[in-house]
């Protein structure tokens, strides 16, 4: 087998994970957050700068005051799901530079002291964690259903500030019974992969 990870948990994290839609009542716990995020926090990323940020959704006020930033057709499902995370990059991670990449002292000044740097950074890389985070919630036992369908500009001066811009909002649970949709297709390897 060209794979060492275990079938089982091959179809854990891909072949049987799917986009979450809607969620039992079984609360995710703080438990299972830490978990998650002691795995995915060693997913690489340039100059290991680790630019997201989360924030849990979990009281009622604070959920409804996301719900107001969410497009129509993803508030019911927001409403419903246990925990809701909200993904975002923080543009002055170079701050953490000098404990996160000790091996380039200077990074912090010499390659990220410019704004428009650090933002394209942390897109780039937080998109990376993001998708982590989503393999981790899996791994976990647990669904996600990212959301990009939200107001950036409402959810940004509701729950962040101007150094931290939205990724995506993510439902996360144990998959009702009608959770998912049918299986979409995928590109085939040759379709995909050329060698130069």
């Amino acid at each position: 087998m060209s794979l060492q990870l275990d079938p089982a948990a091959q179809d854990l994290l891909f072949r049987e994970a799917r986009t979450a839609n809607t969620f039992t009542d079984e609360p995710v716990t703080d438990e299972q957050m830490r978990a998650v995020h002691d795995l995915i926090k060693y997913g690489p990323t340039a100059f290991n700068q680790s630019p997201l940020r989360i924030v849990l959704v979990r009281t009622p006020r604070a959920r409804a005051r996301l719900l107001a930033h969410m497009a129509e057709g993803n508030q019911a499902k927001t409403a419903m799901a246990p925990l809701v995370a909200i993904l975002a990059t923080d543009h002055e991670f170079h701050q953490e530079l000098p404990k996160l990449a000790p091996f380039a002292p200077d990074a912090k000044d010499t390659h990220f002291a410019e704004r428009p740097v650090r933002e394209q950074a942390a897109a780039l890389n937080g998109a990376l964690q993001a998708a982590y985070f989503l393999i981790g919630i899996r791994a976990a036992g647990l669904a996600a259903g990212p959301m990009t369908g939200y107001d950036a500009h409402g959810l940004r001066k509701e729950f962040l500030d101007d150094d931290h811009a939205p990724l995506m909002v993510v439902n996360i649970g144990r998959p009702g019974p009608d959770a998912w949709f049918p299986r979409l297709p995928r590109l085939a390897y040759d379709e995909v992969v050329t060698t130069a």
